[in-house]
């Protein structure tokens, strides 16, 4: 097990490695245990239990879908209401011209479309996406995230964040290697 330090006077926090997914659920769940709360994980593959192990509850996103499907719904009513019975009316058949029977397909279908494209749109702005470059990728063999390794990042914007405590708990977990990625002087990160 090692431990790197730039030597820069902040840092972004520290990136431990951990070889297997089981390791690192188990990490998750101790540093959340622990009362860290600005921390993330980074594995090659989706690891069933980990988001439940870090504690993560996030709602936002199906609130933005939810709001995204009303939208939609009313948007698609509405549009057929004002073209059948506002700006167009045409007396097709005798029926009356707000037959809103017939505007439950158009409606539905908006409502779905709504959704999903306020679903997609929201993932990526949750996500902060596209990020061509953050701190953590110049821990060491951090591309290896995306093919075998398991990372877990402590931000040290954490509250309970210290350096000799925080590194320690790291180690206790299992961590093959621990890095602290900072940032020098001309706030370029390192």
């Amino acid at each position: 097990m090692s431990y790197s330090s730039p030597g820069h006077p902040s840092a972004y926090g520290f990136v431990a490695e951990y070889a297997t997914a089981e390791d690192l659920i188990s990490a998750a769940a101790t540093v959340r245990d622990e009362g860290y709360t600005r921390f993330d994980t980074y594995t090659p593959f989706p690891v069933h239990g980990l988001p439940e192990a870090m504690g993560f509850e996030d709602v936002r996103l199906k609130w933005i879908m939810f709001f995204g499907g009303i939208t939609g719904c009313l948007t698609g009513f509405f549009l057929q209401y004002w073209v059948s019975a506002a700006a167009y009316p045409h007396n097709s058949g005798g029926r009356p011209f707000f037959s809103w029977p017939a505007f439950i397909p158009v409606t539905f279908e908006c409502t779905v479309l709504f959704s999903a494209l306020s679903g997609v749109f929201g993932m990526i702005a949750l996500n902060k996406l596209p990020q061509p470059y953050h701190p953590v990728f110049n821990a060491p063999r951090f591309e290896r995230a995306s093919q075998d390794l398991f990372f877990l990042a402590i931000e040290a914007k954490d509250p309970n964040f210290d350096s000799e405590g925080t590194l320690k708990l790291l180690q206790d977990t299992g961590a093959q290697n621990v890095s602290l990625v900072g940032q020098d002087e001309e706030g370029d990160w390192d």
